[in-house]
C-alpha cells in the first residue's frame, strides 16, 4: 500500500512539502538526519499530505535521512527525489521500501536550454528517457510523480507530449515546475489550462501539481494561479526556503486558500494552528531568523504600532486584520508601543500595568512617552511603567507644593 492521496474531491488541494529536500539543499539550510526527523515530525503534526524527505541518490547521508524520516515519523506520504535513471530510482527504493506510504518523484529537464546545455539530448531522447524511467519506477512504486524540470520555458506542445508519455508510463502526479521563477500568474494559468485539456481526456485521474520558485517574487501568486487553473497539488517549503530566492512559502499559500475561500472555493487538510510552530522549529534548526515582516509567521504579522491602527484594533480587530492570529498559532494580536502609537493604546497598556491615566495625567504621560519613543524607538512595559511613575511623582510634588 502507498496511501496515495485521493483526488476525488475537486475542492481539496494536496499539500506537498519540500522543506527537507529543495529547501534543505539551498546554501545555509543543511540539516542532519536527526534535524530532518524533528522537522518531519512538525510537518506531520501540521497535516501536510506529502513530505519530500530528500534526494536519496545525492549522498549516503541523504539516503539514510530519507530512510530515518520515513521510518520514524508517521502520517504523511514520504517521498524521495530521483533523476530519470535506474541508479537514482534504486536508491529511492532502498530508502523508502519499508515505508507504509511512499512516493518517488522523478524529474528530467524538458526545456530547450536544458536539453541542449545540460542533457545533450534530442526531444525524442527526452521522451524515451521519461517513458523508461517512469516505467522502471512504476514496477516498484505504486505512487509515481513526474516533474518536467524547467517546464515553464519548455515549448507547450512538447511539454504536453512529455506529460502524456509520463502518464501513460504510470505517473499519477504531473508536476509543472517553474524551476527558475520565470513565469507570471497569467502565463501559468494559461499553461495549466492548455496542459489539462491536452492530457485529461486520456488520463482523467492524473493530478497536476505546481512547484514555483521565487526569483521574481511571484512564487506564491503563481502557485495560486496554477491552482485556480486546475492544479490540485501545491509544492513549497516552510518559510519559503529553497534554491536561490526560495520556493513558494507553504504557509502563505495555505492561508491564502483558507482566508480567501470565498474566491478560491478550495481547502487543504492542514491544521493551520501549527504553522507558527513549524516555522519557528525550522528557524531554530537552520539558525536562520524569519524576517519580522514575513507574511503569516513573521513577528510583525499581527503586531500594530501606528496609532490609527491601534485605535481601530481596540474597536474591532477586523478593521486591520484579515486573519485571526490564533488560527496560525499566535496567542493573539499585540500592540507595539512606539513613536507612531496613539493615546488610546498608551492608556490601555498603562491600565494593564496598573496605571489609570486620564485627563492631565494622560496628557503628561503621553507627552513623555512620545519624547522617550523618539529617543529609543520601542517602549516596553518597564519604560512605560517608569514614565507613569514619573508622572505620578510630578503630580504628587505639585499637590504638595
Amino acid at each position: 500500500m502507498t496511501g496515495r492521496v485521493s483526488n476525488t474531491d475537486p475542492n481539496r488541494v494536496i499539500v506537498f512539502d519540500t522543506t527537507l529536500r529543495d529547501g534543505e539543499q539551498a546554501p545555509g539550510f543543511s540539516m542532519s538526519p536527526a534535524d530532518k526527523v524533528r522537522m518531519a515530525g512538525a510537518l506531520a503534526a501540521l497535516g501536510v499530505d506529502v513530505v519530500e524527505a530528500g534526494f536519496a541518490a545525492a549522498s549516503p547521508g541523504d539516503e539514510e535521512a530519507v530512510r530515518r524520516v520515513s521510518g520514524e515519523v508517521e502520517g504523511p506520504i514520504f517521498c524521495s527525489l530521483a533523476r530519470a535513471n535506474e541508479g537514482d530510482i534504486d536508491a529511492a527504493w532502498r530508502a523508502l521500501k519499508d515505508a507504509p506510504r511512499k512516493r518517488i518523484h522523478i524529474f528530467l529537464g524538458t526545456s530547450p536550454i536544458h536539453r541542449a546545455a545540460k542533457l545533450r539530448m534530442t526531444p525524442e531522447q527526452v521522451l524515451a528517457s521519461i517513458e523508461r524511467a517512469v516505467g522502471y519506477a512504476r514496477a516498484r512504486f505504486d505512487d509515481v510523480e513526474f516533474s518536467a524540470e524547467d517546464a515553464i520555458r519548455t515549448e507547450p506542445d512538447f511539454l504536453a507530449e512529455a506529460c502524456q508519455v509520463a502518464a501513460a508510463a504510470g505517473a499519477s502526479t504531473l508536476n509543472i515546475p517553474d524551476t527558475v521563477g520565470y513565469s507570471t500568474p497569467a502565463e501559468i494559468a494559461e499553461l495549466y489550462g492548455f496542459l489539462i485539456d491536452a492530457v485529461r481526456p486520456s488520463h482523467p485521474h492524473v493530478v497536476f501539481s505546481t512547484h514555483c520558485h521565487d526569483d521574481l517574487g511571484m512564487a506564491v501568486a503563481n502557485s495560486l494561479s496554477a491552482v485556480e487553473a486546475g492544479a490540485r497539488q501545491v509544492e513549497g517549503a516552510i518559510n519559503g526556503i529553497g534554491e536561490r530566492a526560495g520556493n513558494a512559502s507553504l504557509e502563505e499559500v495555505i492561508m491564502a486558500l483558507r482566508t480567501r475561500a470565498d474566491h478560491y472555493g478550495l481547502d487543504t487538510a492542514v491544521d493551520t494552528t501549527r504553522l507558527l510552530a513549524a516555522s519557528r522549529l525550522l528557524s531554530e534548526i537552520t539558525s536562520t531568523p524569519v524576517s519580522r515582516n514575513k507574511a503569516i509567521v513573521g513577528s510583525n504579522a499581527f503586531a500594530h504600532e501606528a496609532g490609527i491602527h491601534q485605535h481601530g484594533m481596540i474597536a474591532d480587530a477586523r478593521t486591520y486584520e484579515i486573519m485571526r492570529p490564533e488560527d496560525v498559532g499566535f496567542e493573539g494580536s499585540f500592540f507595539v508601543l512606539g513613536k507612531h502609537s496613539g493615546r488610546h493604546a498608551v492608556a490601555k497598556r498603562a491600565a494593564v500595568l496598573g496605571h489609570e491615566l486620564k485627563g492631565v495625567s494622560l496628557d503628561a504621560a503621553f507627552a513623555a512617552f512620545k519624547r522617550r519613543a523618539d529617543q529609543i524607538g520601542e517602549i516596553d512595559d518597564t519604560e512605560l511603567t517608569a514614565i507613569c511613575s514619573q508622572v505620578r511623582q510630578a503630580e504628587g510634588a505639585a499637590h504638595a507644593a
